[in-house]
């Protein structure tokens, strides 16, 4: 079977006979079918004629199942771009979203880019997609990243290593268990902790079904993990410095009366590119 064959194929059994998804499964077919070959898309439109072996198409033929059954992409093919760094990702960690960048974007914006000696404490890093990605854009700055499970670590000083980024330390951490009572203090903390309650139907949907729960829930309305942060980061943030919190579309009140209560400054919420409340932030 050649290439331009075994993708019609693979188009016709993600479609499942609703023509107005060929656009969205065609790109999918060529994204499993050139991560099964080791070869680029382009290479794909290149050589359409060119014959695969059976142990290709079965490895092919696989992938396209498991997606037709709903598994992410990113899962079938171990990677993610977030903000434009290619990304190692397994199901020990979420899927990083285009709505987290506005998190990072606005790391980035809060102090001064030529400001010397600057420490962030990422809770809670996952892939690492937010530590790294503030590593690349700002490598003076000092970041320490931070996750409860072994398992995610791994993953993020993999992606670390890949990127060549050496401004990032990796500790297991439950939250700022693994400072105790030595109150680091940094300039900026950054979290996209699980904020999803535990009754909410998109859990059941799309790529939440395959990703690791722990990460997502946090209590029956979804605020816990999320007040946790800001009650306790008063103790590990400098004068002035930032705490940065993404969070649901209906959780910003809740968040910026609790930061208020703990005496931040200049609190304040942004929207995602959908029009959502995604982002919260003060400072000490």
């Amino acid at each position: 079977m050649d290439i331009q064959t075994i993708l019609q194929v693979g188009q016709t059994v993600l479609c499942d006979g609703q023509p107005a998804a060929l656009p969205q499964v065609r790109l999918e077919a060529e994204v499993l079918l050139a991560h099964t070959l080791g070869v680029s898309r382009e290479y794909l439109y290149t050589r359409p004629l060119q014959s695969i072996k059976g142990s290709e198409k079965r490895q092919f033929e696989d992938l396209i199942t498991r997606r037709f059954q709903g598994e992410p992409i990113a899962y079938l093919i171990g990677c993610k771009e977030f903000w434009s760094l290619p990304l190692m990702v397994s199901n020990e960690v979420l899927i990083p979203r285009p709505e987290t960048e506005l998190l990072v974007e606005q790391a980035l914006e809060c102090l001064s880019k030529d400001r010397q000696g600057i420490r962030v404490l990422d809770l809670g890093t996952g892939s690492g997609a937010i530590a790294l990605a503030l590593a690349v854009e700002r490598p003076d700055w000092q970041i320490v990243a931070v996750d409860k499970k072994e398992a995610a670590l791994n993953i993020a000083r993999k992606n670390a290593k890949n990127l060549a980024v050496t401004n990032v330390e990796f500790y297991q951490s439950d939250w700022f268990n693994y400072f105790g009572d030595d109150h680091l203090h940094f300039d900026i903390i950054v979290s996209n902790p699980p904020y999803i309650a535990s009754y909410d139907v998109h859990l059941e949907r799309g790529d939440c079904r395959y990703e690791p729960k722990e990460a997502l829930i946090a209590g029956e309305k979804g605020l816990q993990e999320l007040k946790f942060i800001i009650f306790h980061a008063i103790n590990y943030l400098a004068p002035k410095g930032w705490l940065i919190l993404e969070h649901g579309f209906d959780q910003a009140l809740a968040l910026k009366d609790w930061m208020q209560f703990c005496h931040f400054k200049e609190v304040k919420s942004f929207q995602d590119l959908a029009g959502l409340d995604r982002v919260v932030m003060g400072h000490q």
